[in-house]
């Protein structure tokens, strides 16, 4: 999500001045994983750009009810299932957006241009971020990424043990994945990058590798993940398809977002099993610094699955975790993975 305009928060946008304008907007998923989206007419604000449909609230309105209400009007649909999928602040110049975006999974009816609007429905994958309004980008990205994000743990060394792991953590669904294994030296990890990289893209699966960006960048990987103090040192985004990092405050969250990068991962959230003692934001501060970031943010610190649905009501785009995502063995301390 590059060349958008940088976020700010409500607070700036009133003392400002500017037009506040909060939308609520549904991203519709059918049976293929597509996702439909809708032209914005000629001669409006973004005109002729696609986006997700949806609309301001009413005064008293809430996000739920603005969000049905909108998409009945719009499309004649009727909202059975839908959870937070990300909320987003941009500034226009001219206005500031606060986007309320929910992913709807279950719908009564069939999706019709009710006010005379194109539909379409496409692939995250093959969304082009130019063609939507530059608050929509970061609402792609968090479309083309899982819910959960699993961080490899356990000794390295013994590869046959490690890639056994793995490809059992494939088999139970594991599609983003991250290579952490700082003692290995560059030619270690290589080989097991390589051969991890092979059995993700058998199952379907993007492994992001937590090492220098120039090493991924030979390997040819689908992504890099970095850690918050290379995060600090960054001035431009590597040119991997899928770039993340370590966040442990807004700065780092400001920061990731200006370089464009596709997300973050925040915490430590809860205590870990390695760091009981050690200084947790608790899901309340996850979600006041997730509400300042213009990327999608996934939780760390303490994540099991029973965890993802107060993630999504507290802003994040799921969570990230060693042992809660199933991986045997002993892990490695999570904070600053």
């Amino acid at each position: 999500m590059s060349g958008s305009t940088p976020s700010i928060g409500p607070e700036v946008a009133a003392a400002t001045g500017r037009r506040q304008v909060h939308v609520a907007a549904g991203a519709l998923t059918d049976a293929q994983g597509r996702v439909l989206v809708t032209r914005r007419p000629d001669g409006v604000h973004q005109g002729g750009l696609w986006e997700f449909p949806g609309g301001k609230l009413e005064p008293g309105e809430d996000v739920a009810s603005a969000l049905a209400r909108e998409l009945r009007e719009e499309l004649g649909i009727k909202v059975r299932a839908a959870r937070p999928l990300i909320r987003i602040h941009h500034d226009y110049g001219d206005r500031h957006v606060l986007l309320d975006v929910h992913l709807v999974t279950a719908f009564d009816g069939t999706p019709r241009g009710l006010e005379g609007q194109p539909l379409d429905w496409l692939a995250p994958e093959a969304m082009d971020p130019a063609r939507f309004p530059a608050a929509d980008q970061p609402i792609i990205d968090a479309l083309r990424l899982p819910e959960r994000y699993l961080i490899t743990g356990a000794d390295p060394r013994d590869e046959q043990a490690f890639l056994h792991r793995l490809t059992a953590a494939l088999a139970r669904g594991a599609r983003l994945v991250q290579l952490r294994a700082h003692d290995l030296d560059d030619g270690a990890y290589t080989r097991l990058a390589d051969a991890a990289q092979a059995l993700c893209r058998q199952a379907g699966a993007r492994l992001v590798l937590n090492r220098d960006a120039a090493l991924a960048e030979r390997l040819g990987a689908d992504g890099l993940h970095l850690r918050a103090a290379a995060l600090a040192r960054l001035r431009s985004r590597p040119p991997l398809p899928l770039v993340g990092a370590s966040c442990h405050d807004a700065a780092d969250l400001a920061h990731a977002a200006a370089l464009g990068l596709d997300y973050a991962v925040l915490g430590p959230v809860l205590p870990t099993a390695t760091h009981p003692d050690a200084q947790t934001l608790g899901w309340e501060g996850f979600a006041a610094l997730a509400d300042t970031a213009a990327l999608p943010v996934y939780a760390l610190g303490g994540m099991r699955p029973e965890h993802l649905a107060i993630s999504f009501a507290r802003g994040a785009q799921g969570i990230a975790a060693i042992r809660g995502l199933g991986w045997g063995g002993q892990a490695p301390a999570e904070r600053g993975a």
